[in-house]
């Protein structure tokens, strides 16, 4: 008497939902990833007790060294409101300020003069504690 089974299962694992489990994970990464935009000049940023995340248009950097960057771009401090308004294309953006710790704050109180100058909103980047 034969009492074998005539469904066999079968010991292949199907990696085709895993797959799309990675592919989906993936996206995800890739999208929220994106939200945040550092500045890429080191600069040691001042801390805080509350910090906030601001979708920047024009980032204006000041380094130890004095040096003015707005996007990345090295400008002297005279060509700095030519650049911001050129950047700032009339609209009412905001300027993020990047400026190390280690410089004194009357650097920082120009910039953001020229920001309110044409008329945009001036945020300072901090580091949270």
């Amino acid at each position: 008497m034969n009492l074998s089974s005539k469904n066999k299962i079968s010991p292949e694992f199907s990696m085709a939902s895993m797959t799309d489990l990675i592919f989906l994970l993936l996206v995800f990464f890739m999208l929220t990833s994106s939200f945040v935009t550092p500045s890429g000049l080191p600069v040691s940023l001042p801390s805080s007790q509350a910090s906030n995340i601001e979708v920047q248009k024009v980032s204006v950097t000041i380094t130890k060294d004095l040096q003015y960057f707005v996007n990345e771009k090295s400008v002297s401090k005279a060509m700095l409101e030519a650049e911001l308004r050129s950047k700032l294309g009339g609209a009412n953006g905001s300027v993020v300020l990047h400026i190390d710790k280690a410089v004194p704050w009357e650097h920082g109180v120009y910039v953001a003069g020229l920001a309110a100058k044409l008329e945009a909103k001036v945020v300072v980047a901090t580091v949270p504690k």
